[in-house]
């Protein structure tokens, strides 16, 4: 099993309407994505939350060439995009993410499922076929539950069967739907310094509420970067940083130094731009690590955070431009993500993804992730953040 698989399926529906160093693209979308987690995140403090930031810039992403006006001002300041069109560079990022190196590592797929005769603009459907490799699949709306079939089969293939269902037949208006918009990213990494199966032990970990519980607990001994970093207001926290074979992409996770410290002070800091500093950092030191086994499931409706963020218009029926997209009036009624993770020990036979040999005359420094902390997968060349997570309960 692989030690990390991630997916996450985000869509929009689109109804017709009856009226310093430049940050990179990757960090801008992701940046987005980070402010609608922390947004989800005050709202269930307690939860375990799961979302991709590329996923929910990626959906904004392939509606921005159909926008105009105000409805593109607010897509384009939310990602932080030039006004000219980011497509060569968001064209530039897909590769990066998706290529040989990461071959079967990442694998992303956009769709566009419009209304049999609803008519799509060329430079809509050329600029999300050239920059996003997005797939066209014409459906009958007018039949919703053969249409979220069809949309659910897609979904399915491309998570490789993780998530088996997004669409819901009555989120369809059969008089009303235009166009389903769909990205799907699928991320399945294995450790470069693996935990072995039989090192897994049951140990507490403790919520935030102050109970605790038994969980499966892996271990290891081994060389990873770690250091105590300082919030603005000098918190204190963890950082450790977990390679995935071929170094490309790293699991980060944070957690406050002090036990009584709440996991929800440290995260209003957290931004991409916080993430490259903690390279500087961190230093590699031998360690013990034990992390909780866990798979969690996640569903966010983006249109409150979105919303909440300035990214509002295209909800609306009388506000929403998308005049570049279609000769119709029409606006996005849902937009809905849904992520799945699952964490494990890596039981592939890849020996050397070990990266440190141990020494048994050292006694190394334990360090316990046994309360609630904070997860984030980025791809390091282009600092987009594929995933992030708060786990209060594994």
């Amino acid at each position: 099993m692989a030690s990390y698989v991630f997916v996450c399926v985000s869509f929009l529906l689109v109804h017709v309407s009856g009226v310093f160093m430049s940050p990179t693209y990757g960090e801008r979308g992701s940046d987005l994505g980070l402010q609608v987690f922390k947004h989800v995140v005050q709202e269930r403090p307690g939860d375990n939350v799961l979302l991709s930031p590329h996923g929910v810039a990626s959906i904004l992403g392939m509606l921005l060439p159909g926008a105009h006006g105000t409805t593109r001002k607010q897509l384009l300041s939310g990602l932080r995009y030039k006004k000219n069109g980011p497509y060569k560079m968001l064209q530039k990022l897909h590769k990066s993410l998706t290529g040989r190196s990461n071959a079967d590592v990442v694998i992303i797929a956009n769709g566009l499922f419009p209304q049999e005769g609803f008519s799509l603009k060329p430079n809509f459907l050329s600029t999300n076929r050239e920059n996003f490799l997005s797939e066209s699949h014409t459906l009958n709306y007018s039949q919703p539950e053969q249409a979220a079939a069809v949309i659910n089969d897609w979904v399915r293939t491309q998570s490789k069967g993780h998530i088996p269902s997004l669409v819901q037949a009555e989120m369809l208006d059969p008089a009303m739907t235009r166009l389903v918009v769909v990205n799907s990213i699928y991320f399945k990494g294995r450790w470069k310094s693996r935990f072995q199966p039989e090192s897994t032990k049951m140990k507490r970990f403790n919520k935030a509420d102050g109970s605790s519980y038994l969980v499966r607990m892996m271990s290891q001994v081994s060389v990873f970067n770690i250091g105590i970093v300082k919030t603005p207001d000098g918190l204190m926290y963890k950082v450790i940083e977990l390679p995935y074979h071929g170094d490309s992409l790293s699991m980060f996770i944070a957690l406050p130094s002090e036990e009584e410290t709440p996991l929800s002070s440290i995260l209003p800091h957290i931004s991409t731009a916080t993430v490259k500093s903690w390279s500087s950092q961190l230093t590699q030191w031998k360690i013990g690590l034990l992390l909780p086994k866990f798979k969690i499931e996640g569903e966010v409706d983006l249109q409150t955070p979105l919303s909440a963020m300035g990214i509002k218009d295209l909800f609306s029926q009388s506000k929403a431009d998308f005049s570049q997209l279609s000769s119709e009036h029409i606006y996005v009624s849902r937009a809905l993500q849904k992520a799945v993770i699952e964490v494990s020990e890596d039981g592939t036979k890849a020996a050397a993804s070990t990266t440190a040999v141990v020494s048994a005359r050292s006694s190394p420094q334990w360090i316990s992730i046994d309360r609630p902390f904070l997860f984030l997968i980025r791809h390091n060349p282009s600092g987009t953040i594929l995933f992030v997570g708060q786990i209060n309960q594994p």
